[in-house]
């Protein structure tokens, strides 16, 4: 913004110059330096600016410095804006990284722990496999009777075909019934 304003000085006060170069010199030696706030400093250019132009006499030229410097305001608060906005961005993509990554470590010691489950849960039918087609088939039929259907039918798939319709003649007709339809649906 500064060079914009500095550029417009130099060619308004191009003409000014070769008239007053002397004037200038003289009020420039006598007044004492000041250090300026940025906000002080961009007030009194436009000041000056202003009073320049208006010596030049083109109210349209004075109009337009001015929306020049608004503008040129306008984009400094916007890349302010922005920056900030690019910053939080930022932020939000590393914490989302890190729930990303959470979530995966949560996944897979869950995954892990059902594959566990899994295997003693194929332990445990394998035993009863082996402990049913041990047993006669009267005792087995009254086992898997009373037994979870699930696991029942699970066992029972593991076991011979000859054994398997031996358990299931042996068995009370409803209960035999209803574990055999889950055991075809099972099989297919």
């Amino acid at each position: 913004m500064r060079v914009l304003v500095i550029m417009v000085l130099m060619i308004i006060s191009l003409p000014l110059y070769s008239e007053k170069a002397e004037e200038n010199t003289k009020t420039a030696k006598t007044l004492p330096k000041r250090e300026y706030t940025n906000e002080e400093f961009e007030k009194a250019v436009t000041k000056e600016l202003e009073k320049r132009l208006k010596r030049l006499g083109h109210g349209k030229v004075v109009e337009f410095s001015k929306e020049l410097v608004q503008k040129q305001q306008e984009l400094d608060l916007k890349k302010i804006k922005t920056e900030k906005e690019d910053e939080q961005l930022k932020l939000s993509m590393k914490n989302f990284e890190k729930k990303v990554k959470e979530f995966r470590q949560k996944q897979e010691k869950l995954l892990v722990c059902m594959d566990e489950i899994h295997k003693k849960e194929s332990k445990r039918v394998e035993h009863m496999v082996d402990t049913v087609s041990n047993m006669r088939p009267q005792n087995a039929a009254d086992v898997l009777s009373v037994q979870d259907p699930g696991i029942s039918v699970k066992i029972l798939s593991e076991l011979p075909a000859t054994k398997v319709a031996k358990i299931f003649n042996l068995m009370d007709k409803e209960i035999s019934a209803r574990l055999q339809k889950q055991y075809l649906t099972m099989k297919r």
